[in-house]
């Protein structure tokens, strides 16, 4: 099971460390996006790096339309991975929708994790009023599939400066453009469907970790409110306002972003050195 989780996965791990640390890429990235940020926690953490199947260098034979045609596909993946190495009480970084899959995750088994910090979360993207605002009408999110079926290289080109929101970032919207634009559109738009239309307002109740919401400014994609609803419904979670602008502080401020997951790590006095290790250097 090792060796068929570790290359469906693309499974890397690095650091020092023995408390294990998961970094997980959002939306049509790989684990390259956190190469500017990983390795300030290579000497701490045994630093956990992995890819979604149909992304990176995955294992795209693994890929199944049903299963990863829900959000369940990538959480039951995300487990086989905790399994496989035997994890205990790993602190999991998720981007934008892996904030909801190391939610889900630890529902289901929360032995494996200790904290998620959730970077640009949001439990739903549609608009749900009187009581949400979630960003996106229905109507929108349909027109946005639409694009990414009849003009994906298009729809790469506007949902990256969407993403960004910031033109003096330019260089990091166009290394998003070129990520999305390297993906077989059937697997982006399998994960875009499971990703946009998934409603987990209740599960978010449910939490028992504690986590740590970054909310990012002017975030089109997760406004805000939409951060603002998470820490005011979600038990034992903490949010930090950042000063980075768009969806994703983690390419375009990644001293900001690292500043911030250490600065909760040491302010919750998560030991730096400890069990959990499990199968890590097999």
């Amino acid at each position: 099971m090792i060796q068929n989780t570790f290359k469906r996965n693309n499974v890397h791990i690095r650091g020092n460390g023995k408390k294990p640390l998961i970094f997980a890429a959002g939306f049509g990235c790989d684990q390259t996006v956190w190469n500017d940020v990983f390795p300030a926690f290579e000497e701490d953490y045994q630093v956990i790096l992995f890819d979604y199947v149909g992304f990176g260098n995955s294992d795209i034979t693994a890929f199944d339309l049903i299963k990863y045609g829900e959000l369940s596909g990538y959480v039951q993946d995300l487990l086989d991975i905790c399994e496989t190495l035997d994890l205990k009480e790993a602190v999991f970084v998720g981007h934008s929708v892996s904030s909801m899959i190391g939610l889900l995750a630890s529902l289901s088994k929360p032995e494996y994790f200790s904290q998620l910090i959730m970077i640009a979360p949001s439990p739903s993207y549609i608009n749900d009023p009187p009581e949400y605002y979630g960003g996106f009408e229905m109507k929108d999110l349909l027109s946005l599939m639409d694009l990414m079926e009849k003009n994906y290289i298009g729809w790469a080109n506007a949902f990256s400066i969407t993403l960004l929101n910031n033109t003096a970032n330019a260089d990091v919207a166009k290394d998003l453009e070129d990520r999305f634009c390297s993906t077989d559109p059937l697997f982006a738009n399998t994960f875009a469907k499971a990703c946009f239309f998934t409603d987990n307002r209740k599960d978010i109740t449910k939490a028992t970790l504690p986590s740590l919401i970054l909310q990012c400014s002017e975030d089109v994609i997760a406004p805000r409110v939409v951060g603002e609803y998470l820490h005011a419904n979600m038990p034992n979670s903490t949010i930090a306002y950042m000063n980075a602008i768009g969806h994703c502080p983690h390419m375009s401020d990644p001293e900001e972003t690292i500043f911030l997951i250490k600065n909760y790590l040491l302010e919750h006095s998560m030991p730096l050195i400890g069990e959990g290790v499990g199968n890590l250097n097999e």
